[in-house]
């Protein structure tokens, strides 16, 4: 599978850490992914609340998980990242999956009930990808771009708006239509990441249609000949086109394929986390263990690729599972 790219494991380590991919080369191979086996003493119940970008995944997985353990009763939520951390204080849900890093306020709160951080655990890796319609002609912009076009604050730089597909050189029947702007609400990990990677922590335009999930996003660029929009690579359908990307207005764009995000070339990639509160020092729920064992699996990470996202390195994996187990 994909995953058997040959990856070089220290700058890959300094990916995991950073909200933004850092760039990455190709060089020693990362191995093969663990085969999942079944333990014994696995049951009960199962609450996941958190993204709505991973809520495929945690379905898929779940799905998954229940045919190793029947007994087990799971329950998924995908309503934003923004849920995660209070479902995880209140103990509602014991996994918090989530499109972004958790806030510094966010952190402090779990602290407050816990008293320790609550832990963080890669699962995937996701391009976020610019969409338009499958017969707009525009193949690629410049982040400076993607910031004219949805920011009204235009931090990026560009010295003018874009508001129009003849700004950016379209040429056709869409030339002059004005843009029609789709994304996500503001309890999303994917609207947050955004903001913060693409507006270059700018405001979005009131103009915006805020779609309650990712899906929600490419249905409406799909109906929609002007539109253009952001969501997960997951979510991709034959009815929009993910456009290539580039970091400056004079640089190299890259489309949002598994190799230019590892690699750190495509400048929306990202990790794909799961949150859980486990107490330093101490053993985590079985449960909760042998879910993140099977996510973090050839099985696991092959659903991942099946799903349209993109599946860690082995190396990669199986740092990400020791943090539950630290």
């Amino acid at each position: 599978m994909k995953s058997s790219l040959n990856i070089q494991r220290l700058a890959l380590a300094s990916l995991l850490i950073g909200v933004v991919l850092s760039p990455v080369s190709l060089g020693e191979s990362s191995g093969a992914l663990p085969a999942y086996s079944r333990v014994d003493g696995v049951s009960g119940n199962l609450d996941s609340i958190g993204s709505d970008t991973l809520n495929n995944l945690m379905t898929f997985w779940g799905e998954a998980f229940r045919k190793h353990y029947p007994s087990v009763n799971i329950q998924i939520e995908g309503k934003g990242s923004s849920t995660a951390p209070p479902a995880l204080i209140s103990g509602t849900a014991q996994l918090g999956p989530m499109s972004r890093k958790m806030k510094s306020e966010e952190i402090d709160k779990f602290i407050s009930k816990y008293g320790y951080e609550p832990t963080a655990i890669g699962v995937a890796l996701d391009s976020l990808a610019i969409y338009v319609h499958k017969d707009n002609p525009i193949e690629s912009m410049s982040l400076q771009q993607v910031d004219a076009v949805f920011s009204r604050t235009r931090k990026g730089g560009n010295n003018t708006d874009i508001n129009k597909w003849s700004d950016l050189g379209v040429k056709g029947s869409v030339a002059n239509l004005p843009m029609s702007l789709y994304g996500r609400n503001s309890a999303s990990g994917t609207y947050a990441f955004f903001k913060s990677n693409a507006l270059f922590k700018g405001d979005y335009k009131d103009t915006v249609k805020e779609q309650p999930g990712s899906a929600s996003v490419v249905m409406g660029v799909t109906g929609d000949k002007a539109g253009i929009g952001y969501s997960g690579i997951g979510y991709k359908t034959s009815g929009v086109k993910a456009i290539a990307l580039s970091k400056t207005a004079d640089g190299t764009a890259y489309e949002p394929t598994y190799e230019n995000v590892l690699r750190g070339d495509y400048p929306l990639g990202r990790m794909l986390y799961v949150y859980v509160a486990k107490k330093p020092g101490q053993p985590i729920n079985p449960m909760i263990r042998e879910f993140l064992t099977l996510a973090l699996s050839e099985e696991g990470q092959g659903i991942v690729e099946k799903d349209g996202y993109l599946p860690l390195p082995a190396d990669i994996a199986a740092k990400q599972l020791a943090l539950s187990e630290k």
